[in-house]
């Protein structure tokens, strides 16, 4: 009977070769298209919890006669910003509290003394917490501008401090710092089950527009404390360009960044780069007419570049000091909030935080 013989088959060394060849170019061609995917993934969660607090904000307004979050007394200038004067004289602020623990423990940024309850703990030294923010570095350039997630606030949210929606996807070392917290249901947790210290949202109002419109003074910088409404927080109405406003904004480097993930020049290196510490950076933010946007430090900078030009070449322009879209006649000095500890030479801005005019400014300017 005849039969056939069939041959084995095999691949040889070179084809092997050839093989592993294409699926690597596949790979390296994919894993970037992956990754540019995932990215945009994350900047779109990362709008999306804007507009979440978009809309708490305008919950916030529609309960407080249009104001914006404010943990300052309208009447703190009165006293020059005193604390002491004001808890003595005056009256107790209401507390900045960040909510009961599972113990039913209470927390919070304390004033205690004076003219507040015998029981509350706290004393001055909690002061800088009701202003928008402080005029130098000794805390930080500390305020209430970094407290979204407190009580007073986070009520119109979720009534969480740890909801996810305060925290950017791409804020990956607070995010993992504040999971525990996602995890509990109540309203906080105490700063030991999250590595020692309470954990801070990403997301920042802009402080500039939490002053007086004096303070920040297209014709110069003035004290809050020789205002006598110089804490008085303005109303959600009085934004002149609530299209091109900042309200609220990533406060880090997110995206585009190339800095490695801390910056060694901030005390400790642990702190991570800020929104304007990088020509690149192109943080995610939300404007006073709600809407939501990603916003190229190179542009904004192009911007504030363009409306000085158009103030310094003005017949009748007031004085060199703060003409542009952000002021340099602060305390602050020409850097600003941290620019000296930028990653490049290039970036050079200090938009929403010290925005000239305050809510009457913009930080934008129109198409070009």
């Amino acid at each position: 009977m005849l039969t056939e013989r069939h041959r084995a088959f095999a691949f040889t060394i070179v084809e092997l070769l050839v093989v592993v060849s294409i699926i690597s170019l596949l790979i390296a061609i994919l894993l970037p298209a992956l990754g540019r995917a995932r990215d945009a993934a994350l900047i779109t969660q990362s709008l999306s919890n804007l507009r979440n607090l978009a809309a708490a904000n305008a919950t916030y307004g529609a309960d407080h006669t249009d104001r914006q979050f404010t943990a300052s007394c309208d009447d703190f200038g009165l006293v020059q910003g005193n604390c002491n004067t004001y808890i003595n004289t005056v009256s107790c602020p209401p507390q900045q509290i960040a909510g009961w623990d599972m113990n039913g423990g209470l927390w919070g940024f304390w004033l205690g003394g004076g003219m507040c309850p015998g029981n509350y703990p706290g004393n001055c030294g909690n002061w800088i917490v009701y202003w928008p923010n402080e005029w130098g570095f000794a805390n930080g350039l500390f305020g209430y501008w970094r407290l979204a997630n407190y009580k007073a606030f986070n009520t119109y949210v979720n009534g969480r401090y740890y909801d996810p929606v305060f925290w950017a996807p791409k804020d990956k070392i607070f995010t993992e710092q504040a999971h525990p917290g996602f995890q509990y249901p109540g309203e906080f947790i105490p700063p030991s089950a999250v590595g020692g210290s309470s954990i801070r949202s990403t997301y920042v109002w802009s402080p500039a527009a939490c002053w007086n419109p004096d303070v920040l003074s297209r014709n110069g910088f003035k004290q809050p404390s020789t205002l006598s409404a110089g804490w008085k927080c303005p109303s959600v109405g009085q934004a002149k360009y609530p299209e091109l406003k900042t309200r609220m904004i990533e406060h880090y480097w997110l995206q585009n960044q190339d800095g490695g993930p801390t910056n060694p020049g901030f005390a400790g290196g642990s702190n991570p780069w800020l929104f304007n510490q990088g020509n690149s950076s192109t943080p995610n933010a939300m404007f006073f007419d709600g809407h939501v946007a990603s916003l190229a430090v190179s542009e904004v900078m192009d911007a504030d570049r363009r409306m000085r030009a158009s103030w310094n070449g003005a017949v009748g322009a007031p004085p060199l000091t703060g003409r542009g879209l952000w002021h340099t006649g602060t305390p602050l000095g020409v850097n600003g909030y941290y620019q000296q500890l930028s990653f490049d030479t290039l970036a050079d801005t200090s938009f929403h935080v010290l925005t000239t005019d305050g809510i009457l400014g913009r930080d934008i300017l129109g198409a070009k």
